[in-house]
């Protein structure tokens, strides 16, 4: 009840691709002064490996760049990095992902080596541009069995849905805490004369 919140999930996307889009989606004068919070989640795909994956495949140093690229462009708007979350890619569970891979007629096209460079990389552009990070990469990888977090080895299960919802609101929560109720809380609502509360 305090803020609307707003997905814009694109799907097989990477960092070079949303860097283009990002303007369309948030543009100047959009009402960048109410905005608590936009979180920047990309790195699963840009990590894929070249030479098996080259059409969503990133350069580590452009991927880093192109993080960087997409803060600034908030800021401009005015979008604070203070409001700013990165989010590193998940860690990669490769047994299971090479046989989603193998299903496809596909040989394994990641390996979650690379894919923790790339989340090292995107907690070192959060560092430098000063906004707040969520390495997924590393807290997954603190439970021996991550598997449970991913539904193919690569893509988030429900299980590891909740747990980035978990681990998000840690930080979300500050940002939301100081802003004020848009709607009272239901048993505040007068059940005789609704429109008396709520309008």
């Amino acid at each position: 009840r305090r803020c609307d919140v707003l997905n814009r999930g694109f799907s097989g996307y990477n960092t070079r691709w949303a860097k283009l889009l990002l303007p369309r989606l948030i543009a100047a004068g959009a009402g960048a002064e109410s905005t608590a919070a936009v979180t920047l989640f990309f790195g699963a795909n840009d990590s894929a490996l070249e030479e098996l994956n080259p059409k969503q495949h990133v350069p580590l140093e452009e991927y880093a760049a192109n993080l960087k690229s997409m803060v600034h462009y908030l800021s401009s708007v005015g979008i604070t990095e203070d409001r700013v979350i990165l989010i590193t890619p998940p860690p990669l569970q490769e047994a299971a992902w090479e046989k989603a891979c193998l299903a496809k007629g596909e040989r394994l096209n990641r390996c979650n080596a690379t894919t923790g460079e790339y989340a090292q990389a995107c907690v070192q552009v959060a560092r430098a541009c000063g906004t707040d990070v969520l390495d997924l990469w590393t807290l997954m990888q603190k439970r021996q069995d991550f598997s449970s977090y991913l539904s193919d080895g690569l893509h988030l299960s429900a299980e590891g849905s909740r747990f980035v919802a978990a681990q998000l609101w840690a930080r979300l929560g500050e940002k939301l805490s100081a802003l004020p109720w848009l709607v009272p809380y239901w048993r505040d609502v007068d059940h005789t004369d609704p429109e008396a509360t709520l309008l």
